[in-house]
Protein backbone atom coordinates (compact mmCIF):
# COMPACT_ATOMS: atom_id res chain seq x y z
CA UNK A 1 0.00 0.00 0.00
CA UNK A 2 1.64 3.39 -0.71
CA UNK A 3 2.48 5.53 1.63
CA UNK A 4 1.92 9.84 1.11
CA UNK A 5 4.52 10.37 3.45
CA UNK A 6 7.48 7.90 1.68
CA UNK A 7 9.69 9.47 -0.57
CA UNK A 8 12.25 7.01 -2.19
CA UNK A 9 15.61 8.35 -3.68
CA UNK A 10 17.45 5.57 -5.83
CA UNK A 11 21.16 6.84 -5.67
CA UNK A 12 23.31 8.53 -2.81
CA UNK A 13 25.49 10.76 -4.47
CA UNK A 14 25.58 14.59 -4.26
CA UNK A 15 21.99 15.07 -5.96
CA UNK A 16 20.41 11.95 -3.87
CA UNK A 17 21.98 12.84 -0.47
CA UNK A 18 20.73 16.35 -0.81
CA UNK A 19 17.06 15.72 -2.19
CA UNK A 20 17.11 13.37 1.01
CA UNK A 21 17.91 16.03 3.38
CA UNK A 22 14.66 18.05 1.97
CA UNK A 23 12.39 15.67 1.81
CA UNK A 24 13.63 14.61 5.94
CA UNK A 25 13.67 18.35 7.00
CA UNK A 26 9.59 18.81 5.38
CA UNK A 27 8.97 15.77 7.25
CA UNK A 28 8.90 13.08 5.00
CA UNK A 29 10.14 9.48 5.29
CA UNK A 30 12.92 8.54 3.04
CA UNK A 31 14.41 5.45 1.56
CA UNK A 32 17.47 6.11 -0.01
CA UNK A 33 19.11 2.98 -1.79
CA UNK A 34 22.62 2.74 -3.95
CA UNK A 35 24.29 -0.65 -5.18
CA UNK A 36 27.42 0.74 -3.63
CA UNK A 37 27.56 0.04 0.08
CA UNK A 38 30.53 2.68 0.81
CA UNK A 39 27.95 5.67 -0.90
CA UNK A 40 25.03 4.43 1.41
CA UNK A 41 27.25 4.59 4.23
CA UNK A 42 28.60 8.11 3.22
CA UNK A 43 25.51 9.72 2.19
CA UNK A 44 23.85 8.70 5.80
CA UNK A 45 26.33 10.42 7.82
CA UNK A 46 26.22 13.27 5.35
CA UNK A 47 22.78 13.44 5.78
CA UNK A 48 22.76 13.09 9.71
CA UNK A 49 25.72 15.87 10.14
CA UNK A 50 23.32 18.38 7.94
CA UNK A 51 20.41 17.80 9.89
CA UNK A 52 22.23 18.60 13.08
CA UNK A 53 24.01 21.42 11.35
CA UNK A 54 20.16 22.88 10.38
CA UNK A 55 19.32 22.32 13.67
CA UNK A 56 22.41 24.19 15.38
CA UNK A 57 21.26 27.24 13.22
CA UNK A 58 17.62 27.33 14.09
CA UNK A 59 16.08 25.44 11.11
CA UNK A 60 15.02 22.69 12.67
CA UNK A 61 13.86 22.13 16.19
CA UNK A 62 14.99 19.43 18.43
CA UNK A 63 12.05 17.63 17.79
CA UNK A 64 12.08 17.97 14.30
CA UNK A 65 15.59 16.87 14.24
CA UNK A 66 15.32 13.79 15.78
CA UNK A 67 12.35 12.71 13.70
CA UNK A 68 14.25 13.38 10.64
CA UNK A 69 16.66 10.98 11.56
CA UNK A 70 14.61 8.14 12.35
CA UNK A 71 12.92 8.73 9.27
CA UNK A 72 15.81 7.97 6.84
CA UNK A 73 16.19 4.28 6.04
CA UNK A 74 19.30 3.15 3.82
CA UNK A 75 19.81 -0.65 1.44
CA UNK A 76 20.99 -1.90 -1.69
CA UNK A 77 17.73 -3.32 -2.72
CA UNK A 78 15.11 -1.47 -4.26
CA UNK A 79 12.34 -2.87 -2.83
CA UNK A 80 12.91 -0.49 0.16
CA UNK A 81 11.10 2.22 -2.19
CA UNK A 82 8.09 -0.91 -2.61
CA UNK A 83 5.39 1.62 -0.75
CA UNK A 84 6.61 4.96 -2.00
CA UNK A 85 4.22 7.41 -3.18
CA UNK A 86 7.59 9.03 -5.20
CA UNK A 87 10.38 7.61 -6.10
CA UNK A 88 13.32 10.01 -7.96
CA UNK A 89 16.10 8.39 -9.48
CA UNK A 90 19.43 10.01 -9.14
CA UNK A 91 22.04 8.07 -10.50
CA UNK A 92 24.79 8.85 -12.86
CA UNK A 93 23.85 10.63 -16.11
CA UNK A 94 23.56 7.87 -18.51
CA UNK A 95 20.22 7.34 -20.77
CA UNK A 96 20.91 3.38 -20.87
CA UNK A 97 21.34 3.09 -16.67
CA UNK A 98 18.60 5.51 -16.17
CA UNK A 99 16.08 3.20 -18.13
CA UNK A 100 17.68 -0.24 -17.06
CA UNK A 101 16.85 1.58 -13.70
CA UNK A 102 13.37 2.67 -14.42
CA UNK A 103 12.27 -1.78 -15.91
CA UNK A 104 13.53 -2.36 -12.36
CA UNK A 105 11.57 -0.01 -10.56
CA UNK A 106 8.37 -0.62 -12.22
CA UNK A 107 8.40 -3.93 -11.23
CA UNK A 108 8.81 -2.65 -7.76
CA UNK A 109 7.03 0.44 -6.74
CA UNK A 110 3.43 0.82 -6.20
CA UNK A 111 1.15 1.24 -9.00
CA UNK A 112 0.04 4.38 -7.98
CA UNK A 113 3.35 5.59 -7.78
CA UNK A 114 5.09 8.61 -9.41
CA UNK A 115 8.43 7.41 -10.82
CA UNK A 116 10.42 10.46 -11.55
CA UNK A 117 14.06 11.45 -12.66
CA UNK A 118 16.15 14.29 -11.70
CA UNK A 119 18.04 14.08 -14.83
CA UNK A 120 20.04 17.36 -15.88
CA UNK A 121 19.51 16.88 -19.65
CA UNK A 122 18.41 13.68 -20.64
CA UNK A 123 15.48 14.10 -22.93
CA UNK A 124 12.16 12.92 -20.69
CA UNK A 125 10.31 11.78 -24.01
CA UNK A 126 13.64 9.79 -25.00
CA UNK A 127 12.97 8.01 -21.18
CA UNK A 128 9.46 7.65 -21.05
CA UNK A 129 9.57 5.46 -24.03
CA UNK A 130 10.59 2.22 -22.90
CA UNK A 131 8.41 2.33 -19.82
CA UNK A 132 5.36 0.24 -19.26
CA UNK A 133 3.49 3.16 -17.64
CA UNK A 134 4.90 6.67 -18.66
CA UNK A 135 1.53 8.71 -18.07
CA UNK A 136 3.20 8.68 -14.21
CA UNK A 137 6.51 9.32 -15.16
CA UNK A 138 7.87 13.31 -15.25
CA UNK A 139 11.74 14.64 -14.20
CA UNK A 140 11.99 16.77 -10.72
CA UNK A 141 15.19 18.05 -11.22
CA UNK A 142 16.43 19.57 -8.32
CA UNK A 143 19.83 22.15 -8.00
CA UNK A 144 22.71 21.45 -6.29
CA UNK A 145 22.85 21.81 -2.92
CA UNK A 146 19.54 20.58 -3.45
CA UNK A 147 18.36 21.14 0.22
CA UNK A 148 19.09 24.48 -0.18
CA UNK A 149 18.25 25.97 -3.91
CA UNK A 150 14.89 26.87 -3.87
CA UNK A 151 14.11 26.21 -8.12
CA UNK A 152 13.06 22.79 -8.94
CA UNK A 153 12.09 22.18 -12.58
CA UNK A 154 8.87 19.69 -13.38
CA UNK A 155 9.36 18.45 -17.02
CA UNK A 156 6.77 16.38 -18.57
CA UNK A 157 6.69 13.76 -20.61
CA UNK A 158 4.18 14.02 -23.95
CA UNK A 159 3.00 11.21 -22.05
CA UNK A 160 2.62 12.09 -18.37
CA UNK A 161 -0.67 12.61 -16.71
CA UNK A 162 -2.19 16.24 -15.70
CA UNK A 163 -2.45 14.65 -12.01
CA UNK A 164 0.99 13.58 -12.03
CA UNK A 165 2.09 16.52 -13.09
CA UNK A 166 0.21 18.62 -10.01
CA UNK A 167 1.58 15.82 -7.47
CA UNK A 168 5.16 16.36 -8.28
CA UNK A 169 4.21 20.51 -8.38
CA UNK A 170 2.06 19.98 -4.50
CA UNK A 171 5.52 17.88 -4.02
CA UNK A 172 7.78 20.75 -4.10
CA UNK A 173 5.85 23.40 -2.79
CA UNK A 174 6.10 20.51 0.48
CA UNK A 175 9.59 21.01 0.56
CA UNK A 176 9.42 24.91 0.59
CA UNK A 177 11.00 24.79 -3.05
CA UNK A 178 9.73 26.68 -5.86
CA UNK A 179 8.88 24.66 -8.59
CA UNK A 180 8.45 25.76 -12.52
CA UNK A 181 7.29 23.40 -15.08
CA UNK A 182 9.20 23.25 -18.30
CA UNK A 183 8.93 21.99 -21.91
CA UNK A 184 11.25 19.06 -22.55
CA UNK A 185 13.93 20.82 -24.25
CA UNK A 186 17.96 19.89 -24.16
CA UNK A 187 18.89 20.98 -20.82
CA UNK A 188 15.53 22.29 -20.02
CA UNK A 189 15.66 25.87 -19.06
CA UNK A 190 18.20 26.61 -16.40
CA UNK A 191 21.14 24.18 -17.66
CA UNK A 192 20.41 25.42 -21.00
CA UNK A 193 21.40 28.75 -20.46
CA UNK A 194 24.14 28.16 -17.79
CA UNK A 195 26.09 26.36 -20.89
CA UNK A 196 27.62 29.73 -21.71
CA UNK A 197 28.34 30.58 -18.59
CA UNK A 198 30.50 27.11 -18.37
CA UNK A 199 31.54 27.02 -21.54
CA UNK A 200 32.61 30.64 -22.06
CA UNK A 201 34.35 30.54 -19.39
CA UNK A 202 36.31 27.66 -20.15
CA UNK A 203 37.28 29.56 -23.68
CA UNK A 204 38.53 32.78 -21.87
CA UNK A 205 40.78 30.64 -19.80
CA UNK A 206 42.37 28.71 -23.02
CA UNK A 207 42.43 32.14 -24.25
CA UNK A 208 44.66 32.66 -21.34
CA UNK A 209 42.97 36.29 -21.71
CA UNK A 210 42.24 35.78 -17.59
CA UNK A 211 42.81 32.86 -15.48
CA UNK A 212 40.60 30.61 -13.57
CA UNK A 213 40.60 32.63 -10.59
CA UNK A 214 40.38 35.84 -11.89
CA UNK A 215 37.31 34.94 -14.07
CA UNK A 216 35.78 33.58 -11.27
CA UNK A 217 36.49 36.87 -8.99
CA UNK A 218 35.23 38.50 -11.63
CA UNK A 219 31.89 36.77 -11.72
CA UNK A 220 31.21 36.53 -7.96
CA UNK A 221 32.15 40.50 -8.00
CA UNK A 222 29.64 41.27 -10.97
CA UNK A 223 26.69 39.48 -8.44
CA UNK A 224 27.03 35.65 -9.22
CA UNK A 225 26.73 33.55 -6.24
CA UNK A 226 29.82 31.59 -7.60
CA UNK A 227 31.98 31.41 -10.64
CA UNK A 228 31.75 29.11 -13.30
CA UNK A 229 34.64 27.45 -12.24
CA UNK A 230 33.93 27.19 -8.95
CA UNK A 231 30.84 25.91 -9.44
CA UNK A 232 31.77 23.25 -11.64
CA UNK A 233 33.76 21.92 -8.74
CA UNK A 234 30.77 21.87 -6.98
CA UNK A 235 28.46 20.10 -8.67
CA UNK A 236 31.18 17.85 -10.17
CA UNK A 237 33.31 18.63 -12.99
CA UNK A 238 32.01 15.21 -14.51
CA UNK A 239 28.89 15.55 -14.32
CA UNK A 240 28.92 18.94 -15.42
CA UNK A 241 30.99 18.01 -18.39
CA UNK A 242 28.36 15.11 -19.09
CA UNK A 243 25.02 17.55 -18.77
CA UNK A 244 27.62 19.86 -21.67
CA UNK A 245 28.01 16.69 -23.75
CA UNK A 246 24.71 15.50 -23.83
CA UNK A 247 23.73 19.35 -24.91
CA UNK A 248 25.73 19.38 -27.47
CA UNK A 249 24.84 16.05 -28.99
CA UNK A 250 20.78 16.51 -28.32
CA UNK A 251 21.03 20.26 -30.51
CA UNK A 252 23.22 18.63 -32.95
CA UNK A 253 26.28 19.63 -32.43
CA UNK A 254 25.68 23.45 -32.66
CA UNK A 255 29.48 24.76 -31.52
CA UNK A 256 27.99 27.34 -28.74
CA UNK A 257 27.15 24.33 -26.66
CA UNK A 258 31.01 22.47 -27.37
CA UNK A 259 32.67 21.10 -24.87
CA UNK A 260 36.47 22.04 -24.06
CA UNK A 261 39.06 20.52 -23.94
CA UNK A 262 40.13 22.02 -20.79
CA UNK A 263 37.67 20.23 -18.97
CA UNK A 264 37.40 17.13 -21.09
CA UNK A 265 41.32 17.19 -19.35
CA UNK A 266 40.41 17.66 -15.69
CA UNK A 267 37.88 14.55 -16.37
CA UNK A 268 40.37 12.53 -18.12
CA UNK A 269 43.02 13.22 -15.33
CA UNK A 270 39.89 12.49 -12.19
CA UNK A 271 39.84 16.05 -10.76
CA UNK A 272 36.26 16.10 -10.70
CA UNK A 273 35.76 18.61 -8.16
CA UNK A 274 34.90 18.65 -4.58
CA UNK A 275 33.91 14.95 -4.23
CA UNK A 276 37.78 13.89 -5.56
CA UNK A 277 39.27 16.80 -3.57
CA UNK A 278 40.70 18.22 -6.29
CA UNK A 279 39.41 20.22 -9.35
CA UNK A 280 40.05 23.57 -10.21
CA UNK A 281 40.56 23.92 -7.14
CA UNK A 282 42.29 21.86 -4.70
CA UNK A 283 40.01 20.63 -1.24
CA UNK A 284 40.71 19.44 2.26
CA UNK A 285 39.01 16.49 3.78
CA UNK A 286 35.93 18.94 4.59
CA UNK A 287 34.93 20.22 1.04
CA UNK A 288 36.65 23.17 1.93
Amino acid sequence: MMDSQHIGIVGAGTMGRGIAIACLASGFRVTLSDQQESALSAASNFIHEQLDIAHSKGKLSAEQTQSAHTALRTDSSLHIHADAAIVIESIVEDRDAKAALFAQLEKTVAPNAIVATNTSSISINALSASLDHPARFLGIHFFNPAHIMKLVEIIPSLRTESTTIARALEFAKQLGKTPIVVEDVPGFLVNRVARNYYVEAQRIALERAASIEQIDRLMEAAGFRMGPFRLMDLIGVDTNLAVTKSIYEQYFYEPRYQPTRLQQAYVDAGLHGRKSGRGFYSYRSDGQ
